[in-house]
């Protein structure tokens, strides 16, 4: 089945340059667009929609607001509700990270080329997020500083449950790495490395890459620039 894809955004040409990328592709649909938020939330209320590509900065009710609002009510993508990507013109943008900390499952540039902007929707709807473009690193290392220090004085115990192999997969994890150059670089199977993934995820309580990404910047796994701590 086509994958079902919403549109929100307040610019009406740049819905329409994605409408006409995402038309040409035969495992997928535009089924809904929205000019904001608040109008995204009442179009998904009677919309069966697989992946949401939404705006950060827009009237009404912004991308944020709208993404906290789909992840973390009845429709989480657990139960069935639709995948966040966000989608911004600024790669160092504190919405975007906001939208991230929501629920968001990944963080694309307006001007990602087309080839990468379907790759990432496939792979959210997959259940993976989108975290390997340096765009996002830099996004984390910007606004790292601003996080309060009392949640990684709380998650320090969390992480401490992961073995020194898990601990060394999530640190690459968080500096943008795939499964594959994982992989490599600790020389293991792909898929040795996707178990480990998997038992980061369930032993830390979190939904996907994208929250085990913020986890070690908030917990001081990772300092600003990627590195280990």
């Amino acid at each position: 089945m086509a994958i079902r894809v919403m549109l929100v955004d307040d610019q009406v040409l740049l819905r329409t340059g994605f409408r006409m990328v995402l038309a040409a592709q035969p495992d997928m649909e535009v089924v809904a667009e929205a000019g904001d938020g608040a109008e995204a939330l009442e179009v998904l209320r009677a919309t069966r929609v697989d992946v949401v590509l939404m705006d950060v900065r827009m009237p009404k009710m912004d991308g944020v607001e709208a993404t906290r609002r789909i992840c973390g009510g009845d429709r989480t993508p657990e139960a069935g509700g639709p995948r966040v990507l966000i989608l911004t013109t600024f790669d160092l943008d504190e919405y975007a990270f906001a939208a991230l900390k929501a629920g968001a499952s990944g963080f694309m540039l307006k001007d990602v080329p087309p080839d990468e902007l379907l790759t990432a929707i496939r792979a959210v709807h997959s259940g993976d997020a989108v975290v390997a473009p340096s765009t996002t690193r830099r996004l984390l290392d910007r606004f790292t500083p601003m996080l309060p220090s009392a949640a990684g004085e709380r998650r320090h115990t969390e992480v401490d449950k992961l073995t020194d192999r898990e601990r060394e997969v999530l640190l690459l994890v968080a500096q943008g790495l795939s499964n594959g150059e994982i992989a490599a670089k600790l020389v293991l199977s792909e898929a040795t490395v996707k178990t480990h993934v998997g038992r980061i995820l369930t032993k830390l309580g979190l939904r996907d890459r994208v929250q085990a990404v913020v986890l070690a910047y908030e917990s001081g796994l990772v300092r600003a620039g990627g590195s280990a701590n």
